[in-house]
Formats: structure tokens, C-alpha cells, sequence
């Protein structure tokens, strides 16, 4: 057939198929193509139409940039709204008590949770993609705040003693160190929500796939330990430093343990009492959870008992306990954020705008997937940014997606953000009508909160024996994670682990696999020859393949790995054929002179004695010199055979380029490098398999300014098997017609 489009193929039931074509190489396929012509406009007209405006294009910004528009008109009361209000009250009075623990971790008063669970999550309706995740405080972002806040408000910068006193200069010492750690946190918020809002805006919302699953579970696992150690010293009812930086969790372990006799006991009581109705209300909700209506809501009956209890025992002044204390009825004016903080905190601002979309984005994919929409990771940056930014001028501290709430908001009927805008009025209704209510809970009720919903985190110690079976180098990852954020901090933690799994793509590409190739006997089908028995391979020809790009990281690899592979070195059977082709030199010599001597010998002796001496001297017995010449050959034949065997029966080798996704110029000159070597010694090299992508950066690089290059490539494995087979056979010109009939 004449062109590649025209083959006959011809189906049975016995799943055979017959194809009935000419070998093709690059340049003969090329021949038989026409490449659709593309017209790029000048860059004058690109700006001109992406500036001009119009109705629809208006319309189509407005929906992406708002995307509440695309589903709030068409919101179906009747189906949607009662799921959505059992959702948005069973989150709320989730958001309640969370938002005041979490504001422990992020080193602020109480208080500045429940504003961190208002604003931004009232936001997010109107700018987020995701249906059902329920946005607000997290307990990583809040213990990265609270890192910071407490590495730029310590507690020596205002002269606070580390003891359970409660004198009034300690008092207002501590109002005064509060008040410089909510301007920090509110500056780290303000600066993470601008970064997320640009990123989203540059369309960087791929940024995420840089913190991978194990990068993530590891790394979360590791804020797990942060955060419960960090709650200790609340159970406890003690008063200890906090510490933030490398090792902070275990300074803390210690500054702990070291006042282990301090502890109070009522607070440990309660919080003990706490923690144990906690896990039964999980596990209840665990085993009932399709016969529940809606989980049992043990956090807010927690808080509610634990307020009661306070408030009726006076266990602040009767036991010594601390309480939340003071929470101003109403919401706070908006303030512009101290602009001087932010270079202090900018490297931590990067971190946390990163984590926070990472966790956002990760559960927004799992409920788009489950549920048959899509998110879009730019417009969820945009999103965050807003709430973070805006939020910023009203006193919030970052947030980002909460696992735990977002369960249950999708788990209890929940099909919108009107469920997550429900929650957040319940919040706003506590903060502007019966906030006060709260101030006599107890410190050690909050702590058992955080430390019990830190029992999925720790649950994913379970992955190390996962990746263990699946992949040693996620592993590898998870580990590195884990041990980095634990011992250097949360911050330095993610930068190491960010790093290292970087590392891990360089150490994939510098040590890929490297495979010799046959040919499943009657098919074009070709495998590895060391996995499968029937593979066979090809007389004279060496496929080889490598599932890496060849660049200037692995390029010095794949040629060792090719020589290796193949078992030809051309370097060496060049040094072989020139020590051979030394030695037959020398022997040639030694003959002539041999010759000269028996010339000589004639015209002196008579004819019969020099036959005689001759026969039995000078002249090769069975094709062997005698004893003198002998001694000037090689002592190591075997050597030799091993050095020349190659030469003799492999003609070809093949390079399957279809793992290969990109060559560089360093690729292009060692493939050019090879190619000379092998024909040197008379094999030929092909390569087979190049994508598009790659066949355009070898022509870029000039790979094809010979016109001989363009026909070393093939477009599969098996055209380059038959033409290698044909050049071995005879030296014909004329196209090769074959017929392939492979059975499957």
C-alpha cells in the first residue's frame, strides 16, 4: 500500500486481526503525511482579543469569579434545603467549639476563633467551587499561626513568669503579649490570603501537586504531634513557655514532664471526663452512622456541660482552673492590619497559604468526585485568598478546609454552601447575642476537644506500613516528612520535605529501568526478555529501552547502561580490533623477514636441503607458526574471542523511545555520540517510538542536519525490527511489502 492511511483490517470473532502494510520509517512516513496547517495570530491581535469586552464574555467572568451564580438561581428548594439546614446547624455547632479551641493553637484569646469561623466561612459561599467542604479554623494552619506568633510575641518580650501566679502585673502583662500576637497572626493571615489571591489569579493553582499524598499524610502526622503536645500543659492545667522553632515539640515535652507536680487536678478531672465522652460519642457515631439521622453533636454538649459545671462549682476561683475568661459581646470594627509585620513573617506566609490550599484542595477533589461535579483549583485560590485577606481587617487568623467538619457537613445531607453559610450565622449569632455564656469553660475542655480530634491524624501512622508494601520511595517521603516537621518545626519541616520529594523525581530519572526487549513469537509485540519465557529475542539485533527522558542528569547512565545491556562496547572492540590488527602486523613482519632468510638459504645451499628445512622449520603446521613465532602472539586467546564476539553476529540495536517524554541538547549530543561509535564498528542504531513532543526537540536541536538521521527513525519497534532484519539479509533499495498476523 502506498499510503499510511489506507490498510485493510478485518475483525473475527476469535479476536485476530491481519494488517497488510509497508515498513515505514520517519522519512517515508512523512512522505505519506500533510501536517494541518496553523494560523497564529500576531501578538497585537492575541491582546486585542483577550481585551475586548463583551456581554458574554462579561457574564462568563462574572460566573467564574462569583461562582454562587451558577448555582443559586437554579437551587432547588424543595430537594436541597432541608439537607442543607440538618447540615448546617450539625456543622455550626461543630464550628462552635472548634473555633474556640483552635484559637489555643494559634496563641490568640478564644474569641478570635469564633471570628475565624464567621467571616471567612460566610465568604467562601460566594467565591468557592466545592459544594461540601466546610471551610474554617484546622488545627495545622492554627498551630503554624501560633508558631509564629509566639516566635514574635514571647513570653519574655513582656517579663511573664512561667508559673501558675496570678498576680495583676503578670495579668496585663499577658493582655499586652495577647494583643501583639493577634496583630502577628492577623499580618501572617493578610500576607497568606495576598499570596493565595495572586497565585490564583497567575493561574498557579497546579502548585498543589508538589505537596504529594505522603508528603501531606506525613507531614499533617507530624502536626498531629505538635498540636498534642502543645495541648498537654491545657489538660494538665499548668503553665509552662511555649516554644515554637526546631524541637519545639520536645522543649515542650520536657518544660511538661518538669512540672509534672503542678499539675491540677480538677482540670485534668474534667478534661479527662471530656475526652472519654468524646471517643464514646465517636464511637457511637462510627457504629450508628446509617441509622442516625444526624451524628451526635459531643462537642457542643460537651462545651455546654463543662461551662455548667464551671460556672456552677466556680471551679476558677474554688480550684484554680483556667477558663476561657473574657468574650466581648459583638464583632469588632474593622482595623488595617500592622504592615510592618510582614517581613517577619513572610517565608511563613508562603507555608501557610500552600498547606491551607493543599488541604482545601485535596478534600474539594475527593466530594467533586464522589458527586459528579468539577472544582476549579484556581478559582479555590481565589477563593481562600479572599477569605484570608478580607478576613484579615476583622481580627481572623488563616483558615482552610477542616476534614472532620467537612464529613460531616457532606454526611448529613449537606448539597451546597448554603449549609456552610447556616453555620457560620449560628457562629455570628453566639459571638453578637450569647458569647458571654462561655467565658466560665474551662481551658481543659478545649484541649480535649483538639486531642481528640486528633485521632484520625494519628491514624495514619497505619500509611508507613501501606507504602511500605506499595512504594518504598513514598515511604521514604513519609518518613522524611514526618521526622522533619516533628524535630525542625512545622515551617522548616515542609520546606525539607518539599525538597527531598523534588530529590526523589531527580533520583527516579538518574535510575530508571533499564530493559532488553524480544518479540512474543507470530506478533508485533515486544517485552521485557528477563520477565516472560516466551520472549525471544531478535537474531543480530538488541532492542533496548530505558523508562526515563534522556537529558543532561542520566544521559552519561543510559549510554554505560546501553553498552552494558547489550554486551557491546564499541570502544573496546576498537582497542580489540586495533590490538588485533598490531599483532597481525607484527606477524606479517616476521614472515617477511623469515622469507628474506630463506631466499638467502637458496642461493647457498642446494635445492633439496632447503625444501627439507623449509617443511619442517619456516613453514605453518595445521595452520600454526612454529615454536618462535608462537611465543609472539597473545597468552590470553579466550580474552580476545570475548572482546571480538559481539562482531560477529549483532548487526542492529534498536532504541525504544516510547517512555520517553523530552530530550535536551545534552540527550541529542550523546545519542549522536553512539550513533558514530556503533557504525564504526558496523552495527547499526534505530530508534523507534518518539512522540511528537520529542521528535520536535530533536529537530530543534539539530539532530536531524544529516538526511541519513531522519531515516533511523521509526514510528514502532517492529518496523525497525523488519528493516534491521532486511539490511542483514541483503542490501536491497526497494520498499519492503510484509505481512503482519500477530495472534492475541
Amino acid at each position: 500500500m502506498e499510503h499510511a492511511g489506507e490498510h485493510e483490517t478485518c475483525r473475527v470473532p476469535d479476536q485476530r486481526y491481519c494488517v497488510d502494510r509497508r515498513v515505514y520509517n520517519q522519512g517515508t512516513l512523512q512522505e505519506q503525511l500533510h501536517k494541518k496547517e496553523k494560523t497564529s495570530l500576531p501578538l497585537g491581535q492575541k491582546i486585542a482579543r483577550s481585551c475586548r469586552c463583551s456581554s458574554k464574555k462579561a457574564k462568563s467572568v462574572l460566573f467564574s469569579f462569583l461562582p454562587i451564580f451558577t448555582w443559586l438561581p437554579r437551587y432547588p428548594v424543595k430537594e436541597y434545603l432541608l439537607g442543607d439546614i440538618i447540615s448546617g446547624i450539625s456543622t455550626g455547632v461543630m464550628q462552635l467549639p472548634q473555633g474556640l479551641a483552635y484559637a489555643l493553637l494559634a496563641a490568640v484569646p478564644p474569641v478570635f476563633g469564633l471570628y475565624s469561623s464567621f467571616y471567612p466561612v460566610f465568604l467562601y459561599t460566594f467565591f468557592g467551587t466545592s459544594r461540601h467542604i466546610s471551610i474554617g479554623t484546622f488545627a495545622v494552619i492554627s498551630l503554624m499561626i501560633g508558631g509564629v506568633a509566639v516566635r514574635e510575641a514571647p513570653d519574655e518580650m513582656f517579663d511573664i513568669m512561667n508559673t501558675n501566679s496570678t498576680n495583676s502585673t503578670d495579668l496585663e502583662n499577658s493582655k499586652v503579649r495577647d494583643d501583639m500576637r493577634v496583630k502577628v497572626a492577623v499580618a501572617v493571615t493578610l500576607l497568606s490570603g495576598i499570596i493565595q489571591l495572586c497565585l490564583g489569579l497567575l493561574r498557579f493553582g497546579f502548585v498543589a501537586i508538589y505537596l504529594t499524598e505522603p508528603l501531606v499524610r506525613g507531614f499533617t502526622t507530624a502536626a498531629a504531634v505538635h498540636v498534642f503536645t502543645s495541648q498537654l500543659k491545657y489538660l494538665l492545667g499548668i503553665k509552662t513557655k511555649r516554644f515554637s522553632g526546631p524541637l519545639s515539640s520536645l522543649y515542650s515535652l520536657i518544660a511538661v514532664f518538669s512540672n509534672i507536680p503542678k499539675t491540677n487536678i480538677a482540670a485534668l478531672v474534667v478534661g479527662l471526663i471530656c475526652m472519654v465522652l468524646l471517643l464514646s460519642g465517636k464511637e457511637i457515631n462510627d457504629r450508628l452512622k446509617k441509622k442516625l439521622p444526624v451524628p451526635i453533636p459531643m462537642e457542643i454538649i460537651v462545651v455546654v456541660i463543662g461551662t455548667g459545671v464551671s460556672a456552677g462549682m466556680n471551679l476558677s476561683k474554688t480550684y484554680g482552673v483556667d477558663v476561657v475568661g473574657n468574650i466581648p459581646t459583638g464583632l469588632r470594627p474593622p482595623q488595617v492590619p500592622d504592615i510592618s509585620l510582614i517581613r517577619a513573617v513572610f517565608v511563613d506566609a508562603i507555608a501557610i497559604a500552600l498547606v491551607g490550599f493543599s488541604m482545601t484542595i485535596s478534600m474539594a477533589k475527593i466530594f467533586a468526585l464522589k458527586h459528579g461535579y468539577t472544582i476549579d483549583g484556581n478559582q479555590e485560590l481565589i477563593a481562600l485568598g479572599i477569605c484570608n485577606s478580607a478576613g484579615s481587617f476583622f481580627q481572623t487568623f488563616a483558615i482552610t478546609c477542616s476534614m472532620s467538619r467537612s464529613l460531616v457537613q457532606e454526611g448529613t445531607g449537606g448539597k451546597t454552601q448554603v449549609a456552610g453559610t447556616l453555620s457560620s450565622v449560628m457562629v455570628f449569632l453566639v459571638i453578637v447575642a450569647i458569647g458571654y455564656l462561655f467565658e466560665p469553660l474551662p481551658q481543659a475542655v478545649l484541649a480535649a476537644i483538639v486531642m481528640v480530634n486528633l485521632k484520625g491524624m494519628f491514624k495514619q501512622f497505619g500509611d508507613i506500613a501501606r507504602f511500605w508494601r506499595t512504594s518504598k520511595i513514598e515511604l521514604a517521603i513519609w518518613i522524611v516528612a514526618f521526622l522533619a516537621s516533628v524535630f525542625l518545626g512545622l515551617d522548616y519541616g515542609l520546606l525539607t520535605s518539599i525538597t527531598f520529594a523534588m530529590i526523589t523525581i531527580v533520583y527516579r530519572t538518574q535510575s530508571p529501568q533499564y530493559r532488553i526487549l524480544g518479540q512474543i513469537p507470530g506478533t508485533d509485540i515486544y517485552c521485557d526478555v528477563e520477565e516472560y519465557e516466551e520472549v525471544q529475542e531478535c537474531s543480530g539485533i538488541k532492542i533496548f529501552q530505558a523508562n526515563a527522558s534522556l537529558y543532561f542528569a542520566n544521559s552519561e547512565l543510559y549510554i554505560n547502561a546501553l553498552k552494558k545491556k547489550t554486551g557491546v562496547d564499541p570502544c573496546t572492540v576498537l582497542a580489540t580490533r586495533k590490538k588485533v590488527q598490531k599483532k597481525h602486523a607484527k606477524q606479517l613482519k616476521y614472515l617477511h623477514e623469515h622469507k628474506k632468510k630463506t631466499v638467502l638459504k637458496v642461493t647457498s645451499d642446494t635445492e633439496n636441503s632447503v625444501k627439507h628445512e623449509v617443511m619442517n622449520d619456516e613453514l605453518p603446521l595445521n595452520g600454526k607458526f612454529s615454536t618462535a613465532e608462537a611465543t609472539t602472539q597473545d597468552s590470553s586467546p579466550d580474552e580476545l574471542k570475548r572482546f571480538m564476539e559481539p562482531m560477529t553476529h549483532i548487526h542492529s540495536i534498536i532504541l525504544d523511545f516510547s517512555p520517553m517524554n523530552f530530550v535536551d541538547s545534552v540527550g541529542v549530543k550523546a545519542l549522536k555520540s553512539i550513533i558514530k561509535e556503533y557504525e564504526e564498528i558496523g552495527i547499526s542504531l534505530f530508534i523507534t517510538g518518539c512522540n511528537g513532543s520529542v521528535v520536535e526537540n530533536l529537530a530543534r536541536l539539530h539532530f536531524f542536519d544529516k538526511v541519513t538521521l531522519r531515516d533511523l527513525l521509526f514510528p514502532s519497534i517492529h518496523d525497525a525490527v523488519l528493516s534491521s532484519q532486511q539490511k542483514g539479509l541483503s542490501a536491497l533499495q526497494t520498499p519492503v511489502d510484509v505481512v503482519i498476523t500477530p495472534t492475541l
